[in-house]
């Protein structure tokens, strides 16, 4: 009875606390964007506090049906109707208050049914959208409709779809089930969309650097070559030389997280050699960088949305060729094999390939697995050196033709000298 007691009268207070708070934020949030409106407005702090206490109130005092709960929600709808009559003959027609109003109407429940948490997140969320309004309407200008309808759609595809896949083999010369292939195709597109929405909407123009930084979290390849383009149409500019190496770098801590994801005992054996490497580049672009002018950047060039669901299924078309390509260069060809075309594999896309190698089981060991992902990381590098020259011509592009096939003829060789391995 006390610990009853005790729970009933600390969901009381902590209503009574977040009603009263979010009605100054109302107020604050008035004074701040409704300056010049008139002065009617629906509730003060004390409105607020006691639409919370009301809340509580009504569901302690009948807690099996709501009953109470539900009739003083239906006079708080008439009495904002009645208001909201009024505002609509002045040419007002948000029904933000209500919602607010109605919010904390809901905390009287929610501390009395729910963790604590619950309600104090709820209050935390309405303060943050009521602050967030001219950053929210600025992004709601700028973001492409498309985009988020393309995002419902893979929602869609991985909360729903992604559930009701089978998770059994499809064969058995192809060890792998319709929902690993498709969870693949989910990790690597929330990955890869990740970095895009931060280039693309929080720091679309913020310096060539940043644009190699993050660029590289979705594709370093296509940072490379947009930069190389860029660099190829100014003076040279050690700046550049620095975005397109820290693109690298960042693909290192892609790689990663992604052999995190699938295979947590591949990923501790490489993650030690891919850090290393990584850290060198980075120290690397910074140096660059420091020497070189600043530069304004954006990624418009390959600002191609990853979720967009013809991507998303050619991926997994190429990860299920994958799987099967190398189950047969393992069986036949052996370890040799599976190096030849690792690197082989560098010069496209590498991402399929490296989830092949983590997610499938092969007749190889798994040091040359680890190997196979190192020299594909590797010979990718070589493709981006490539790249940088011949997009970016050889004056521009030598230092970071020079410094990315280092890094690809290092990583190369660490997979073929074996100094990731480690006690497993």
């Amino acid at each position: 009875m006390i610990d009853n007691l005790s729970h009933e009268a600390i969901a009381f207070a902590l209503t009574l606390v977040f009603s009263f708070l979010v009605g100054l934020e109302v107020r604050s949030y008035r004074v701040h964007f409704h300056k010049d409106e008139p002065k009617t407005f629906f509730g003060s702090a004390r409105t607020f506090t006691f639409t919370g206490m009301l809340g509580c109130l009504f569901t302690l005092i009948e807690p099996h049906y709501f009953s109470l709960y539900i009739t003083g929600m239906a006079g708080l709808t008439l009495l904002f109707a009645l208001f909201y009559r009024r505002r609509l003959a002045q040419g007002h027609q948000s029904i933000l208050l209500y919602l607010v109003l109605l919010a904390v109407y809901t905390f009287g429940p929610l501390t009395l049914t729910y963790p604590y948490w619950m309600s104090a997140l709820v209050f935390v969320l309405i303060v943050f959208i009521l602050n967030a309004k001219k950053p929210i309407l600025h992004l709601s200008e700028k973001v492409d409709t498309y985009e988020f309808e393309t995002l419902g759609k893979m929602v869609l595809l991985s909360a729903v779809i992604l559930p009701l896949l089978p998770d059994k083999n499809i064969t058995a010369y192809l060890p792998l089930s319709p929902y690993k292939i498709w969870l693949a195709v989910v990790v690597i597109s929330a990955i890869s969309y990740g970095g895009y929405l931060v280039q693309r909407y929080l720091f679309p123009t913020k310096g060539i650097f940043l644009t190699g930084l993050i660029g590289g979290s979705y594709s370093s390849t296509a940072a490379t070559v947009v930069l190389a383009r860029r660099a190829a149409s100014e003076a040279p500019n050690p700046m550049i030389t620095g975005a397109i190496i820290v693109a690298t770098a960042v693909m290192y801590l892609r790689l990663i997280v992604i052999a995190f994801v699938f295979n947590a005992t591949v990923a501790q054996a490489v993650a030690w050699p891919f850090l290393l490497f990584s850290a060198i580049a980075f120290v690397i672009a910074f140096a660059y960088s420091k020497a070189g002018r600043r530069v304004e950047g954006s990624m418009d060039e390959v600002n191609k949305n990853p979720l967009e669901l013809g991507t998303a299924f050619v991926f997994a078309a190429l990860f299920v060729i994958m799987i099967a390509v190398t189950h047969f260069v393992t069986q036949h060809y052996g370890s040799g094999g599976l190096r030849v075309l690792s690197f082989m594999v560098g010069f496209t896309d590498i991402d399929p390939f490296i989830l092949s190698l983590l997610t499938g089981k092969y007749s190889v060991e798994l040091s040359q697995l680890y190997a196979a992902i190192l020299i594909a990381a590797g010979s990718n590098n070589l493709l981006k050196a490539l790249y940088s020259v011949w997009f970016g011509g050889w004056k521009n592009g030598v230092h970071a033709f020079a410094w990315l096939f280092l890094l690809g003829a290092g990583t190369i060789g660490a997979g073929f000298m074996g100094i990731w391995r480690i006690s497993l």
